[in-house]
Parts: structure tokens; sequence; C-alpha cells
């Protein structure tokens, strides 16, 4: 182990170096990792194809290769799964990310290569604990173990031997051999596909292990946590393991969760690190603890554009590099990597806190949104509104999803919210109150829709029971791993399941 540490710190000073680089000369290194990609990739048959050694700019690439969602990679995908080579990147593919699906279908499979595996997903997760390291020189996490809670894999086809699961469970599978020394539980628990079972696993192995960090997605860790705190009766954490300093996590946005754990590791020294990952790539990390922003990750085999929201879905949007974009608008993000994913709608919404360095807020989804009325509420608008209103009425969420109340003949056009409180506010009508009036205050659209009442009445919120939101999960099958409670929707599918599970309850 202390030659382990020794490696670890050296490696740290190294990285931290290499990082205030591209801090420095962010677009050169766009530029560089642009043609980087297209130069490797010019004798696939997708470069064949878009004529990559043709490229000589920005407007070149731009001019020569399409925007793609994944219903227009989807064919090359198939393609891939089946064992065909060189099809958008050089070589074979060997592991798929399997993520929620399309309208079409009902899983997405990413490609994850070897090089976007190595220099994309692994890297962002050493970045992570490097720079902790280097913030935190005096920090004991490397004398205990990482906890971590990820997904499972399953053989896609035994014929090629290629491989689909949570992104999670591929990164378990291609870990470097040292990492079994500094995280727990053991590999073949972590991949237990069954959530429910992996927990009671995972608790009878590392009760007794000294865990000083977590990494992964902090709405399923609560379930693990108050797992925990039953079998072991303590009141919190810290009872439990006693040296937690750590919890770097991802996938959903933290702030709803932040006062539940406040609750459950009652410790000032306690430290929260935002990620920004996904099943496309790695590309943010929070560098500063004191500021809620992450700095865009710009060395890890990835090509950035990005499209107004104010532009998104037309025929023809702008479509900005890295130099040309603005602080404080709401972009979609457009990705090239070395998974073989060009010029890719990802479906991520972020906004520019800063530039040199270049440091972004996620703000929501495309897709993810309310706009039945004209009000283009988006999940960052809600996540605020949410905050201020458990704020001002000592209330705590623990989950909720939202989606319209469409016009009726006796009926107005409403929002309404189902929400699972961990402390419910005093009074629900001063909260409804609070979270309609920052809801205006953030958004001009919604503010309109809701003058007088024209269009948008006040929100409904029904209040669930707690629980409810992990028994829909698991009725649904999206239990653990890089599954998503969805926040807001544009129609009642998510609504209506909701409401008719608890219509059944009473």
């Amino acid at each position: 182990m202390p030659l382990i540490n020794s490696v670890i710190r050296w490696a740290t000073t190294r990285r931290s170096d290499e990082i205030q680089y591209y801090r420095e000369y962010p677009l050169e290194i766009q530029n560089e990792m642009l043609f980087h990609l297209l130069q490797t990739a010019r004798d696939t048959e997708w470069g064949k194809a878009h004529n990559f050694e043709e490229i000589r700019s920005l407007q070149d690439f731009q001019k020569l290769v399409p925007l793609q969602d994944y219903n227009d990679i989807k064919p090359y995908v198939d393609r891939l799964r089946q064992g065909e080579r060189d099809v958008l990147w050089p070589g074979g593919t060997k592991w798929f990310a399997k993520s929620s699906g399309t309208t079409s279908d009902k899983s997405k499979f990413i490609p994850v290569t070897r090089d976007a595996l190595e220099n994309c997903h692994l890297r962002g997760t050493k970045d992570v604990f490097f720079n902790y390291i280097k913030t935190h020189p005096d920090t004991k996490v490397l004398k205990g173990k990482t906890l971590t809670l990820g997904g499972s894999h399953r053989v896609n086809n035994s014929e090629n031997n290629s491989y689909y699961g949570d992104l999670s469970a591929i990164m378990l599978e291609n870990r470097p051999f040292w990492s079994d020394l500094i995280r727990t539980p053991a590999t073949e628990i972590a991949l237990i596909e069954e959530f429910e079972e992996k927990i009671e696993r995972i608790i009878e192995t590392a009760l007794d292990e000294n865990v000083t960090a977590f990494a992964g997605v902090p709405s399923w860790y609560l379930v693990l946590f108050k797992r925990v705190l039953q079998r072991t009766g303590k009141s919190n954490l810290l009872e439990v393991w006693p040296n937690l300093e750590v919890f770097a996590h991802g996938g959903v946005n933290f702030e709803p969760y932040r006062e539940q754990y406040r609750k459950l590791i009652p410790s000032s020294q306690m430290h929260y690190i935002d990620t920004y990952n996904a099943s496309e790539g790695f590309f943010g990390i929070q560098d500063n603890e004191h500021q809620d922003d992450m700095l865009l990750m710009l060395d890890y085999g990835i090509f950035y554009e990005f499209i107004p929201m104010s532009e998104f879905g037309s025929e023809n949007p702008a479509v900005l590099g890295l130099e040309d974009v603005e602080l404080n608008t709401n972009y979609a993000i457009v990705i090239s990597t070395s998974a073989g994913l060009w010029r890719y709608i990802i479906g991520d919404t972020i906004k520019f806190t800063s530039k040199f360095p270049f440091k972004i807020k996620v703000t929501g989804r495309t897709k993810h949104f309310i706009n039945a009325f004209g009000e283009e509420v988006i999940i960052d608008n809600a996540e605020n509104a949410l905050k201020v209103a458990c704020q001002q009425s000592n209330a705590i969420v623990n989950e909720y999803t939202a989606g319209p109340i469409f016009i009726g003949e006796n009926q107005k056009g409403a929002h309404q919210w189902i929400i699972e409180f961990a402390r419910e506010p005093e009074d629900i009508d001063h909260f409804t109150q609070i979270l309609d009036n920052t809801l205006k205050m953030l958004n001009s659209d919604y503010e309109a829709k809701r003058h007088k009442n024209l269009t948008l009445e006040m929100p409904h919120i029904v209040t669930a029971p707690r629980g409810t939101f992990y028994k829909w999960m698991k009725q649904r099958g999206k239990v653990g791993g890089q599954n998503k409670i969805p926040r807001l929707a544009n129609d009642r599918q998510y609504l209506d399941e909701l409401m008719n599970m608890l219509s059944d309850k009473s």
C-alpha cells in the first residue's frame, strides 16, 4: 500500500500539470483533438464515407459530417455488436454501455472502445481523486477503501464475445489490477444484477471495512445507506464508517439530496465532488468545492460542439465551437469521440459559467422539459425552484417528477408535481406558492403563461408516501446502476403511472 500511495501521489502531480496546461490553452487542445480523431478514424468505413482526409477546418468537418442522434447511428451499432470491425472507429468494439432508450427502442447501446475506456472513462475517474488529493494534501482517503455501487452486465452474443451492461460494470471489468486494494465490494458482488441482493451482499462485506469514500449515483446510495442504518441500528454513517471524508457523485443533480446527506453524514469535514459522466463520455469535474460548476475536461478523446437551445430542433441550427460560446446560455452538447460517435447529440443541455478555464453547469435534457403551453421549463429551473421552496418552508424533497395537466373543458392548464418528501413542509400551500413564484422569477416564459392564470394555473402538488419512487422504478425494471428517475416530461406517462400506483394504495 505505501508503494501504491506514492505512485498515486506522483501521478497526481503529473496530471495536475497537464490539466493546468489545458486551462491555459483550451482552444488549441480542442483543435488538436479534432484532427487527432479524424486522422485516427480516416480509414474506417465512416471516415471514408465522410471524406475525413479532405477536412482541413471545423467548417469542413461540419459541412461533411451531419449531426447524429442514436437512431442515426443504430444501424452501425448493430453491426458492431455482431463483430464487424473498422466501422466507426479502428478495430472492433467489445463493450457497449446500455442506457435508457429512444422513442423507438427500449434501450440504447453506446459503443465503448478500448481508447474511450482508457482515455476517457477510466481517466476521468482517476482525475476525480487526483484532484481531490491535490486540493487536500492531508487526506487519509488512501488509507481506506472506496465503496462503489454500480450496475451489472450480461453476455450479448457468445459468438462474437461482445458484452453490454451499465457503464459502471464495464469499468469494473476493465479496472487496473491495483484498484482492488483500494475499493470495496469484490467485483463478483458489485456485478450482481439483482439490486436488492447486491445491497445485502455489500452490507455483509463492507461493514467491517475502513470505508473512506463513496463514488456513484446519490439517489441509489440513499437506499443502501438507509439499509445500513437499519441493519446496524446506528443513527448515522459516521458511527459505521468513522473515517468517511469524500463522496464523488454524478448521474443526477446532487442538490435535492444534499440535506439528507448532511443528516446521514453529520460532519463539516465531509466533502462532496460533482462529476459529469455518462455512457457517451466523461465530461466534467468539480475542481473547486466552493463553486458549483465543473471544469470541462478537454483531453479525454472528445471534441465538443454546442447548439444554442433557442435553435435546437430547427432545420439548420447554428453549431458553435468552444471559441464561440457565450456565458449563461443553454446549449445542447454535440460530441465526436474515440468511441466512434461523430457529431452525436447526447441529449444533455449545459451552460457555461466561465471561460479560460471553460466551466459548465448541467441544466437539463433536450427532451426532459415541460413545454406543453410554451413555458419551456427545464430541469435547472425546477431544481432551483425546489431548493428555494425547501429552504423557505423547512422541507426536504426526496424524489419528484412533474409534467403537464392539459387544458380540458373545465380544466385550465397546470403543472402537476408528485413529490416524495423526506421532511414535509408544515404548510403545503405555502410551499406551492414559493415554488410557483420562484419558477416565475427564473423563467420568463413560465411567468408569462402564469399571468392572471390565463394559460397556467397554480401548480398541483401530490404528496407521495416514502418509498413510492423506489417501488415505481422497481416495477419499471429501472432500479440501480445508471437508471435515473425522470424529473420532467412533456406528457403524462410518468405521472399517470405514479397516480395509478397511489390510487391502488388508497
